[in-house]
């Protein structure tokens, strides 16, 4: 595990709030200057702390305005291999993540919809479909609070 300090964690908490900051800008911030805040977030790439930028897409502005969680168990383990299942279910575009958790469900899939009634088409014509697909259980999200979580 890679040594981390107090500078790297202001770091990483001000670009998981911020993933566009430059090194001269978070140099500014945190003291330092161009090059040494480069060869931080270097490190910290390098070290595979720092897995990548991404820009967040707000969906409701694109008119994606349902998030549904979607629990999905496996009709029978063993009829169909879960990459089989992982690959197919990825290929659906409202599909965000794909999760294979430990639990009463095989799989907690995140899918964005324009409305319930595009959910409903989703998951009748695309999920229900799909070799495997045993029990659902859809839980639709109300509200979201991002937390970054501990660094």
């Amino acid at each position: 595990m890679t040594e981390i300090d107090d500078t790297d964690r202001a770091f990483l908490r001000a670009l998981s709030a911020d993933a566009t900051l430059s090194a001269g800008e978070l140099g500014r911030r945190f003291g330092l200057s161009q090059p040494a805040a480069w060869r931080r977030v270097k490190r910290l790439s390098d070290a595979g702390i720092l897995a990548g930028r991404r820009v967040e897409i707000d969906h409701e502005a694109l008119g994606f305005g349902v998030t549904v969680f979607l629990g999905v168990k496996l009709a029978a383990k063993g009829r169909v291999s879960l990459e089989d299942f992982e690959r197919a279910v990825a290929a659906i575009p409202e599909v965000q993540l794909v999760h294979h958790v430990l639990g009463l469900y095989d799989y907690r899939l995140r899918i964005v919809a324009r409305d319930l009634s595009d959910f409903e088409r989703i998951l009748r014509r695309r999920i229900m479909t799909l070799q495997g697909v045993g029990e659902v259980e859809a839980n639709v999200l109300l509200s979201e609070e991002r937390r970054p979580g501990p660094i």
